[in-house]
């Protein structure tokens, strides 16, 4: 038996791209999940796929399907209930729903920052930061009261840094993508210092940092950017969102006793040190193909 068999998992952003990659492994792990998302919308890759994929989840005993937004208090509160009132706990949480540059700053993402807004950097942090804060306030509660859980939150390489001479620097200065990496670097702090915060309660926190993938506006993003002369014909290939599922589901069956809490993991390296694949393994060719023919 998986040892995620019977694990209860809250997941957000769960409808595309890495959520989605994350509820189907977790589901066929023996886990229950409480999928959420903003939309349901078929709006991915594939309206039929995105479609037979929702029907799916909603024929399923072990889902519990959420139309949450993450900054919406009251459909938090609704999420929470159900899954409280079905299954009577959580054991693991994954903070995956963003908002992306690309869905600020439409179609390119791009802006520099003196040219954003107050009202820009306000939109952005809502989601990425408070609504990760007040899914967390919630999902927690009966991983504290188990004394035994895992959170898991996704961020971005741009929110990191690196030594270099004895300062530290930014690790990829020229992103042009504020304020989404700041969002990114504040949920990084947060979570490591709420790793420390319930250590004592046993529940694990860390973070995710996927490599370059391949998701919703994907195609179309880089399409305008090659339009505007922006990109290079060396970028490396997008990645599957699949490419996170093994450091997902590990992170998941740990608790903070198992040592595994405040850090932050790569992916991709990740995948590499346990001989799970190389980050060639997990390119998305055809999405390439389709992203470069647009």
């Amino acid at each position: 038996m998986s040892e995620l068999d019977g694990k209860v998992v809250a997941i957000t952003g769960a409808a595309r791209g890495m959520g989605r990659a994350l509820t189907e492994a977790y589901l066929d792990s023996g886990a229950k999940v409480v999928a959420m998302d903003m939309s349901w919308e078929p709006t991915g890759f594939s309206t039929d796929k995105d479609a037979s994929y929702l029907k799916y989840l909603q024929s399923s005993d072990s889902v519990i399907v959420c139309a949450a937004d993450v900054t919406n208090d009251e459909q938090l509160d609704t999420a929470f209930d159900v899954m409280m009132a079905k299954w009577g706990t959580c054991d693991v949480l994954i903070n995956n729903a963003a908002m992306r540059s690309r869905i600020l700053f439409p179609p390119t993402g791009r802006r520099l920052m003196l040219d954003t807004s107050d009202e820009d950097w306000m939109k952005m942090f809502a989601v990425n930061v408070f609504g990760a804060l007040k899914v967390t306030r919630r999902f927690v509660r009966p991983m504290i009261a188990q004394k035994r859980g895992s959170i898991i939150s996704v961020i971005s390489s741009g929110a990191l840094h690196s030594s270099f001479g004895g300062a530290q620097m930014a690790l990829r200065p020229n992103s042009i993508e504020m304020p989404y990496q700041s969002t990114k670097a504040a949920l990084l702090t947060m979570m490591f210092y709420l790793a420390d915060e319930i250590r004592g309660e046993n529940v694990a926190v860390n973070l995710v940092v996927p490599g370059h993938t391949r998701t919703t506006g994907f195609d179309e993003q880089n399409a305008a950017r090659r339009k505007m002369g922006i990109g290079s014909s060396q970028a490396p290939a997008p990645l599957t969102p699949q490419h996170v599922v093994p450091l997902g589901l590990f992170l998941g069956g740990r608790d903070a006793e198992s040592g595994v809490t405040g850090r932050c993991f790569d992916a991709i390296t990740w995948n590499i040190e346990h001989g799970i694949g190389t980050q060639k393994q997990f390119e998305d060719i055809a999405g390439a193909v389709a992203s470069t023919n647009r």
